[in-house]
């Protein structure tokens, strides 16, 4: 045990019978020593005067045995009337100072019998505190039942030569708190150890059922059944706007082919897009004659949208620059690089069999040049309602379509490539659905869902902030105990003991999960309009929310060595990673920037930044190896041999030797690990600290009685005159066997 300590974490009951022999080994030496040997020890370690019950209280600046190591005589009352005398000695023990201090090794040897474990350098701060003003003095004192008490008793001295009754009684609450100044060695060992504990061994130590604990298991469960049922939903909802698009596609898109909705890798085709002006306009031509038949002609429930009455007119945008020359003959050009904007509406009562977009713009003396044309753009605006019910998941909704038809001609090489875009906005639509089951009743469920996942996030949130807040107290209260009584400060690394990260990863949760729940039960209720951006921005809460919660799941697993091993190779190998990962972004985003500059025109993979990364990472994995080596153009044989060298060089380096680091340092990691578990884990001074406090959880010491648990403040509020009697000072703890 650190010798600094002025107790022991506890003493056990057949400690009793050497007190005995302490208590009459000091009666002998008054008895038989006489006021000489008296004398002595007063100089040495302070005047000693005996008190009832084995208080010890001395005048002003006299220092005393810290608790627990003198146990005087009950017939020794007649000490007190000396105090006077002694005080009147004051200036004599100063002045031999010097002479006590030669003695101290003498007083050290003794100290053994009275059970103390000071060091030569307390002794010699005690010898040094003379003259100062009195300290608090602690006392452990026996109880006649042969019980024993922890920690000590608040008393002064009021002036000097006075010395006050203690009184001991059990409802004084003067010293409660985790900042209490005179809180014992043993007290904040038994607390520390306490908040170190996993949920069974706290069970064991205060029966304090792990609520937490069971709050998150009961969290997983209800958040899961409430991302699957989204995730159903969602599922719907985005493959009816895809298939709405395809329809669109096949509808407003003039010679469109079923091989362009399948997404292959690479593509089967070009892109989609026109060459010639009259390809331009003939695509113009049957967009705008289907839109004006689509109630005729389409399969789909399609309306138009009216505003005061009337439909509201599609319309034909471009934009290009503003003037611009091309001299052919002499090499030349002017271009003015401003753009400008053109839209004309489009009346569908002149729509007929024969339109013509072409005579329609110079009939309305709308100009366009495709010298200097950059984008032209056809918009239009549908309305539907989707009559589908998938109870429980589905119901009919109402949409507002906007749709874009769009000829990018923004490269300027002579071709325009044609998309369509479609945008869905969810409206407000009331409605009823006749069915055999009951599709209020799967309303109530799927809102009862959300409202109880809201609420168990919410007690989960507060539980853990109010955890993180009491660690942080009690790391503040430890800080002031090290520096008060060791003279030094705690390191980064024991500070962080403080800070359960697993309980700040719970809270990042509960709040996704929070936000998430409620734009879902806005999209469910369809209490509002807005874009079903809303459905992605509302996955992304739940599905980070869920994948968070599921990833705390480890520190649950952690509470068995066999699954610890992984958690703590993980936390041992992450530094170590990241570093080594530094050192290797450095090499993977040289190869990147090279492979993008000079294979990007040349490959398909190697296009963009992007795709480059993506390729280069594919690689490492050994995927699709040879068609990266296939699909390089030949037509420039520097290009093909770098490639080739590129390739090389890039596969070898991270496939043979940067992931075999990688697996190196792993292993090295879990071997430490597990030599670890074979010799024991290394310590802090702060964890020294603490594991010399020897009890078992079931042992009964660790009630601390200056601890309000949650518990007790339901009781305050609901079971005011229900209160158990509990000790209010947090200086007495009774050991229980």
């Amino acid at each position: 045990m650190n010798p600094a300590n002025l107790g022991q974490c506890h003493r056990r009951r057949g400690s009793r019978d050497e007190r005995v022999e302490v208590k009459e080994e000091v009666e002998a030496r008054v008895t038989a020593g006489g006021q000489g040997e008296e004398t002595r020890v007063g100089g040495s370690l302070g005047d000693l005067s005996c008190q009832p019950a084995g208080v010890s209280c001395q005048p002003a600046g006299v220092s005393c045995q810290p608790a627990g190591l003198s146990y005087c005589p009950d017939n020794q009352f007649h000490h007190q009337a000396d105090l006077p005398h002694h005080q009147a000695d004051l200036p004599h023990h100063q002045a031999d100072l010097p002479h006590h201090q030669a003695d101290l090794p003498h007083h050290q040897a003794d100290l053994p019998h009275h059970q103390a474990d000071l060091t030569y350098q307390e002794l010699e701060k005690m010898a040094q505190a003379l003259g100062q003003a009195p300290p608090k003095i602690k006392v452990t004192m026996a109880n006649h039942g042969g019980g024993s008490n922890y920690g000590s008793i608040a008393s002064s001295v009021s002036s000097i030569g006075h010395c006050n009754h203690l009184d001991d009684s059990t409802t004084t609450d003067t010293t409660t708190g985790l900042f209490n100044s005179e809180i014992t060695a043993d007290t904040m060992r038994r607390r520390l150890k306490f908040f170190f504990m996993n949920p069974k061994e706290k069970w064991h130590a205060r029966r304090r059922f792990p609520w937490k604990l069971l709050l998150q298991v009961i969290k997983i469960i209800v958040v899961t059944v409430q991302l699957c049922l989204f995730a159903e939903q969602r599922f719907n909802h985005v493959n009816y706007l895809w298939d709405t698009k395809i329809s669109f596609s096949h509808l407003f898109i003039k010679n469109w082919d079923t091989s362009r909705e399948i997404q292959v890798y690479p593509p089967a085709g070009g892109p989609l897009a026109v060459y010639k002006q009259s390809e331009f306009f003939a695509f113009l031509d049957y967009a705008i004659t289907t839109y004006a038949n689509i109630q005729e002609d389409a399969i789909g429930m399609y309306e138009y949208e009216y505003q005061n009455g009337s439909i509201v007119p599609p319309f034909f945008c471009t934009t290009s620059y503003i003037s611009g020359e091309a001299f052919f003959g002499n090499n030349t050009y002017f271009l003015n690089n401003n753009t400008t904007t053109s839209c004309i509406n489009i009346t569908l009562s002149e729509v007929t069999p024969g339109w013509s977009t072409k005579t329609f713009l110079e009939n309305n003396n709308f100009t366009l040049n495709f010298d200097l044309l950059l984008s032209a753009t056809f918009n239009f605006v549908l309305k539907t309602i989707k009559l589908r019910v998938i109870l429980p998941y589905e119901t009919p909704e109402c949409y507002r379509m906007t749709n874009k038809m769009t000829f990018n001609n923004y490269e300027r090489d002579g071709q325009m490539v044609v998309e369509l875009q479609v945008g869905a906005r969810l409206l407000n639509c009331d409605g009823s659905v006749h069915v055999t089951s009951n599709s209020d009743a799967v309303s109530v469920w799927r809102t009862v869902i959300n409202v109880v996942t809201i609420a168990i996030c919410v007690t989960s949130l507060t539980m853990c902030i109010r955890a993180i807040y009491r660690a942080q107290l009690l790391k503040k209260s430890t800080i002031q105990f090290f520096h008060r009584h060791y003279n030094r400060e705690l390191s980064f690394e024991e500070k962080l003991e403080f800070v359960n990260l697993w309980y700040v990863l719970i809270c990042i949760n509960d709040i996704l999960i929070i936000i998430g729940s409620f734009l879902k039960i806005g999209l469910e209720t369809k209490s509002y309009e807005g874009y079903l951006d809303t459905w992605n921005i509302c996955s992304l809460f739940l599905g980070l929310g869920n994948l968070l919660v599921w990833f705390g799941c480890l520190r649950y697993l952690g509470f068995f060595a066999t699954y610890n091993v992984l958690i703590l190779t993980l936390k041992k190998c992450i530094p170590n990673v990241l570093r080594f990962s530094i050192c290797l972004l450095m090499v993977f985003a040289g190869y990147a920037l090279c492979g993008w500059l000079v294979l990007g025109p040349y490959h398909l993979k190697f296009k963009s930044f992007s795709s480059t990364m993506e390729c280069l990472y594919s690689l490492i994995n050994g995927d699709d190896m040879f068609a990266t080596f296939s699909s390089t153009s030949g037509k420039d044989p520097v290009v093909w041999w770098f490639s080739r060298i590129y390739l090389y060089t890039f596969i070898s380096l991270f496939i043979y030797v940067i992931l075999s680091l990688f697996i190196a340092i792993i292993m090295d990691a879990y071997e430490t690990i597990k030599n670890y578990y074979d010799d024991g884990f290394p310590e802090s001074d702060l964890m020294k600290f603490v594991n010399e406090c020897t009890e078992e959880p079931t042992s009964g010491v660790f009630h601390d009685d200056g601890e309000r648990t949650i518990h007790d403040i339901i009781n305050s509020f609901f079971c005011c005159d229900l209160h158990r009697s509990r000790q209010q000072d947090g200086e007495y703890e009774a050991l229980l066997t």
